[in-house]
């Protein structure tokens, strides 16, 4: 046997053996700046944590796989997931039909709304009417990007929820249309600012994942109905929503 078909074979080996471990982990995209869903802390200071990892975890531990979390831009998340980078989105995605258009969505696993962050001496806002013509901070690519321009052509939009609260903290927009938990714990740690719910509709969060990837969201379909079932879920909801 000639040198290169012993290079050809080795070459083979290696990168079936690289597929097999790279089955033992379930990547899972996030971006960890939405808290209590998703946020960087712990110990060390720079670990991801939140509701969305803990389910995530769940998720990879019944599949027998080992959970690694990628953190990147919320609007980078669905062009990873289909370029492979990612096995699953895990990040406070509302379902919505334009984002069912490239991505299968799991059964919903939490229900959110929209709600309005202001300046606390900001007495403007009473109902949805009263938005017109408003300068709104979105986090980029979120429903609620999608939704302030319904309202306003003033829409400036941020990476992170934070660097919006930062604008609207300084003065340069007049409000943060954002998920209703994440901003109630903005909020805890923002005395300054206040809260006002609208009549905004419902969203439901759900995990998305490749349309090629039927089994896996089976599994996680699976899991939610079990955990759901056998108080699991209501444990860690406990646990995050505080």
């Amino acid at each position: 046997m000639n040198k290169s078909i012993l290079l050809a074979g080795f070459t083979a080996l290696l990168l079936l053996s690289g597929c097999g471990k790279e089955k033992d982990y379930l990547v899972v995209g996030t971006n960890a700046a939405f808290p209590p869903f998703e946020y960087v802390g712990g110990v060390s200071g720079d670990q991801v944590m939140g509701f969305d990892i803990d389910l995530a975890r769940k998720i990879a531990e019944d599949a027998g796989k080992t959970l690694k979390v990628e953190n990147m831009k919320f609007d980078s998340l669905i062009v990873a997931l289909n370029a492979g980078k990612i096995d699953m989105i895990a990040s406070g995605m509302t379902i919505t039909p334009e984002r069912q258009a490239s991505v299968d969505f799991s059964e919903p696993y939490y229900e959110a709304t929209q709600v309005v962050l202001v300046n606390k001496q900001d007495d403007s806002i009473h109902s949805l009417a009263d938005l017109a013509g408003k300068h709104f901070a979105v986090q980029l690519g979120s429903t609620a990007d999608i939704m302030a321009k319904k309202y306003t052509q003033s829409v400036t939009a941020f990476n992170t929820g934070f660097e919006a609260i930062m604008e609207l903290k300084n003065g340069k927009v007049d409000l943060v249309l954002f998920d209703s938990e994440p901003a109630a714990n903005y909020l805890a740690k923002n005395p300054q600012l206040k809260l006002i719910s609208l009549d905004f509709p419902p969203e439901f969060y759900g995990f998305a994942v490749a349309k090629s990837q039927p089994e896996l969201l089976a599994s996680i379909n699976k899991t939610l109905a079990t955990i759901k079932q056998n108080g699991e879920y209501d444990a860690l909801l406990a646990k995050h929503m505080k």
